[in-house]
């Protein structure tokens, strides 16, 4: 459980400053702590996402994987967060990514951090 909560913590930080650094992607909320709710929210769909998605992406797309020596990672971070985009409209939730190459500034954005705030947060495995 603790994993889970530092996961999701780190992706909302990760979150955070690809809104942050990037103008088309947006993050709506009348105040603070509604913008902090909602990114919470956006981090637990996009664990969600990650989770479910992802792994039958990637196995799809095996080939790629190997023929652009992993490259093709920008790629699918970029779907998953175009996905996340889209569940987050579908339910109500104000977080929007505008254009694919966006996504995959971000998805690139949000990768970094994530890796960096995982190694800084603990995790519970100690």
């Amino acid at each position: 459980m603790k994993n889970f909560v530092v996961k999701t913590v780190a992706n909302a930080g990760a979150l955070a400053v690809a809104v942050w650094l990037l103008d088309k992607i947006t993050l709506t909320g009348d105040s603070t702590g509604a913008k902090a709710l909602t990114l919470i929210l956006v981090a637990l769909v996009f664990g969600l996402v990650n989770f479910l998605v992802k792994p039958i992406v990637k196995l799809l797309t095996l080939p790629l994987f190997v023929l652009t020596l992993g490259l093709i990672t920008l790629v699918v971070n970029a779907l998953m967060l175009l996905l996340t985009s889209w569940v987050c409209g579908q339910i109500g939730v104000g977080f929007h990514v505008d254009g694919f190459w966006t996504a995959v500034l971000g998805g690139l954005i949000i990768s970094i951090i994530s890796w960096a705030l995982d190694v800084v947060l603990p995790d519970g495995k100690d």
